[in-house]
């Protein structure tokens, strides 16, 4: 009996999800050094195929550039690793002398990682290499676009943890993904908690699993050129991290914003970096191929060169253009130029004053970038420090590239593919995630100061003149009404035991 693809993927999934589950109890058993080899093993292995892995997404996915998915590949193995090789998160990872606690690590079992199409081999390694070095276990699932590369990526993770002494299942996948199955791996009991990397839809669902999650939003992320910067600098900064791997990374530029007084030598210098701009009718045809239905981007047109957007529009463009860039001044989804565009395709924005400028950049975080980044090329600290406590996002890039300066290849922040963008973005953290937030901690707690509990004392009830006149009438007449022979009991007797029982009532 044959069953439908949903089926085969469901089961898959759950097959995946019990061999995992299995493996972790056995990993978690291991000591900080054992997993720090097994770690060390999988970013090596990772590493030396990065070129073969970044060939494969490029071929299957047709998004993106090999040189460029060749350094994210090796981000995601080599630098990822270096910034979480000496990390404590197995056992004991803090003892605080002074407060008298011990802080005990422990992970969160099984991990449930969904990859994207856009970064997969590079997603696939980092999400691998950050579960593991946390004592867990992972099983991923693939975008149906990208699951050659993907489970490629996780062959050599996995085959190289086996080697270091990892048990077999300890990083597992669904090798024929369906929207099925990944929903049904974000809700399943042996799921303990999700990194999902993905478009909005899939983050809400993650959110909404029952389970702990890790999502992250879309980022329109706006890039000021303040008056006081290094033009020529900061527009090549702009268009290098523009192009890089034409523009799939969700950190990158999507509108500039420049100072009036500098406008026209920022246009010259974008023109010497190949930017070419469109109006009138060419604009036009942008838009539509940008945005067919209203407020939605096309996916085609994601991770293609500028040549091969303007072919798709039907203009003609130089065949060294770098980015297509249009003038622009309306902030809504209406404007396609406005939205997030994933690919090498600019809009200019014109401020006045400061004020104006960033009154831009939060129009554009509102329509889809709240709580992403935001990147500014001024020589100007105190107005760097402004936007930074103004502008609701969770990272701001300062005279870098903000593609790779986010994910941290150029700057001081922990590198990371899957960038959180904290309240603002509706995510749980603003932090760029990384293996420190998939373990739990427990704390044991010794005593530092002994304190005494003061206890209630209880005050006994006294009856009043009043009260004891009513309890002797009482007897009397309940004495009178069994018609009992007052002379042969004591009055007194029964009134005493009135009187107490009364008083214990009271209290």
């Amino acid at each position: 009996m044959c069953l439908d693809t949903d089926l085969q993927s469901i089961q898959e999934m759950r097959h995946a999800l019990i061999k995992a589950h299995e493996a972790q109890k056995l990993f978690a058993t291991f000591s900080q050094q054992k997993v720090d080899q097994i770690v060390k093993n999988i970013a090596d292995a990772a590493f030396r195929e990065a070129n073969r892995l970044a060939e494969m997404a490029v071929k299957e996915t047709g998004i993106g550039i090999v040189a460029h998915k060749k350094i994210k590949n090796e981000v995601s193995s080599r630098d990822v690793y270096e910034s979480i090789k000496n990390e404590k998160t197995i056992g004991i990872i803090h003892r605080d002398y002074a407060s008298k606690l011990i802080e005990i690590a422990y992970p969160f079992g099984v991990v449930a990682a969904i990859i994207p199409t856009t970064n997969p081999t590079s997603t696939a390694i980092y999400k691998t290499l950050i579960s593991l070095k946390s004592g867990n276990a992972i099983v991923a699932s693939p975008h149906p676009r990208a699951t050659k590369c993907t489970i490629e990526a996780l062959k050599v993770c996995s085959q190289a943890a086996i080697e270091a002494g990892a048990p077999e299942g300890i990083i597992g996948w669904i090798s024929n993904p369906t929207l099925e199955a990944t929903t049904q791996l974000m809700k399943h009991k042996l799921t303990n908690v999700i990194l999902a990397t993905g478009g909005v839809g899939l983050v809400r669902a993650a959110y909404s699993s029952g389970k702990p999650a890790y999502g992250v939003g879309p980022g329109n992320v706006p890039v000021y050129i303040e008056k006081s910067a290094n033009i020529a600098k900061a527009v090549k900064n702009i268009i290098d991290s523009k192009t890089f791997d034409n523009g799939t990374i969700c950190a990158s530029e999507q509108a500039i914003v420049v100072d009036a007084n500098i406008k026209e030598a920022t246009i010259r210098e974008l023109k010497k970096n190949k930017a070419y701009f469109v109006e009138g009718e060419e604009k036009q045809k942008v838009e539509r191929i940008i945005s067919p239905v209203i407020g939605q981007l096309n996916p085609d047109i994601v991770g293609k060169s500028a040549v091969e957007i303007a072919k798709m529009a039907g203009i003609q463009v130089p065949p060294d253009t770098r980015v297509i860039i249009a003038e622009e001044d309306r902030l809504e989804k209406s404007a396609p130029f406005s939205i997030e565009k994933l690919s090498p395709i600019l809009a200019l924005y014109t401020a006045p004053t400061k004020e104006k400028a960033k009154e831009i950049c939060l129009g554009l975080l509102n329509l889809g970038g709240r709580g992403h980044s935001l990147s500014i090329h001024t020589n100007n600290e105190q107005i760097a420090e402004e936007f930074s406590k103004e502008m609701p996002v969770s990272r701001i890039m300062v005279n870098t590239l903000s593609s790779i300066g986010a994910v941290g290849a150029t700057t001081g922040l922990k590198p990371s593919f899957t960038l959180g963008c904290g309240s603002y973005g509706g995510n749980i953290t603003g932090d760029n995630i990384s293996a420190r937030h998939l373990i739990n901690i427990k704390r044991l707690a010794f005593v530092t100061k002994e304190v005494s509990i003061p206890q209630e004392i209880v005050q006994p009830q006294h009856i009043t003149e009043k009260e004891e006149k009513t309890v002797e009438e009482v007897v009397a007449k309940v004495l009178a009404d069994v018609k009992y022979d007052t002379q042969s009991i004591d009055k007194k007797v029964i009134i005493d035991l009135v009187q107490k029982v009364v008083s214990q009532v009271a209290l």
